[in-house]
């Protein structure tokens, strides 16, 4: 009789474990498989959504484009005001003394380049006719391209150049007033995104519900803010000496304003590929304006060129190691892509808005390891 109603028991209690597995089921059920449909559907919205925010930022590129700018060097100068912050200065008011030097430095380095570039535009069509005339003898040399320019005019090519240039000049001139509002966009998000860098900091952290996605929150800002304040501190160094390296030898090549081409190697270096290759064609043709001898005319370029070869591919991975490595057709793809959206300016914006996204992509990826109990 007790085994009886002891069997009853098991019964009922497996009954009731069956029935409360069911209802668990019921509760929680298990993800379907995604079928091949599904794939293409989810693929769709995202491709969508990238059409739809590439042409955001293509229409917006006045606005987003100085905001963005800002917000990248805004950045660096917040480590810069962290720095600060040890020393007693208030982070706000140490990123807004840093905006206004920085601001001060960019007002002085335009004044000083106003006299040079608007003696090169005014000689610009001379200059334009010399390099015609000495280039054309040069390519006339090559049988495919004497026969692509055979019954070609040269003095009508040179009218046609000088016309054209004109017309260059007027449409850089047209864009002198887009920029300077840009620059006004650019100077205050700067200084407010400085100001009011902390407060945004808690906000978005605030924002996050939950304590593990607040710590994540503040491991990519971190993670990001010290990634590209170590690339620009480095590589300004770096460019630096390249810049003075480059004044050198325009100076020993016997090109006009030596300076400039300093400044130019260093703001270019900031492009991958493309900066080199920009300058390396332009002291070629200044050399060629400016020796006949083909030898020293090549002189500048080749110096360049081999000296950034050589700062590329030994001194930079030296210094930087593999901190910052990012597939180089990554880099060439997000080159062409920013170029077309913003210009120069999303050229030189190419490779830290890479950055960031790699550095936001592996925070994420990467998992913070579990903490254990003490004991």
């Amino acid at each position: 009789m007790n085994a009886a109603f002891s069997a009853s028991g098991v019964f009922k209690k497996r009954k009731q474990a069956e029935i409360e597995a069911q209802v668990a089921e019921a509760a929680n059920p298990e993800p379907s498989p995604k079928t091949g449909l599904d794939l293409v559907v989810a693929w769709s919205i995202i491709g969508t959504f990238i059409i739809f925010a590439s042409g955001v930022i293509y229409t917006m590129e006045s606005i987003l484009m100085p905001v963005t700018l800002a917000i990248v060097i805004g950045m660096v100068l917040g480590l810069a005001a962290d720095r600060l912050a040890k020393f007693g200065v208030p982070p706000a008011l140490g990123g807004l003394f840093l905006a206004i030097v920085f601001v001060i430095g960019l007002f002085f380095l335009i004044n000083a380049l106003i006299d040079p570039l608007t003696s090169l535009v005014g000689q610009a069509p001379g200059i334009l006719e010399r390099a015609i005339e000495r280039v054309l003898p040069l390519i006339q040399r090559f049988d495919w391209a004497k026969n692509a320019i055979a019954g070609t005019d040269e003095k009508a090519v040179t009218d046609v150049a000088i016309q054209n240039a004109g017309a260059m000049l007027g449409l850089v001139a047209s864009g002198v007033t887009p920029a300077f509002i840009q620059t006004m966009i650019f100077m205050a998000a700067l200084g407010l995104f400085l100001v009011g860098r902390g407060h945004l900091r808690k906000t978005i952290i605030l924002a996050f519900a939950t304590r593990e996605r607040r710590l994540a929150a503040i491991r990519i800002m971190n993670a990001t803010e010290n990634a590209v304040g170590f690339y620009f501190s480095t590589a300004s160094i770096i460019y630096i000496v390249l810049g003075l390296i480059t004044m050198a030898i325009a100076f020993l090549g016997g090109l006009t304003v030596a300076p400039l081409w300093g400044l130019f190697a260093f703001v270019s270096s900031f492009i991958p590929y493309l900066g080199v290759t920009i300058m390396t064609v332009a002291l070629l043709c200044a050399g060629m304006m400016t020796h006949d001898a083909l030898l020293l005319a090549l002189a500048p370029a080749a110096a360049f060129f081999l000296l950034h070869l050589v700062m590329e591919n030994l001194i930079t991975p030296a210094i930087l190691g593999h901190r910052l490595e990012i597939n180089p057709f990554l880099i060439f793809l997000a080159i062409i892509f920013w170029t077309w959206m913003w210009g120069a300016v999303g050229a030189m914006l190419a490779l830290p808005l890479s950055l960031i996204a790699m550095t936001i992509f592996n925070e994420v990826r990467t998992q913070p390891p579990e903490r254990q109990l003490p004991g």
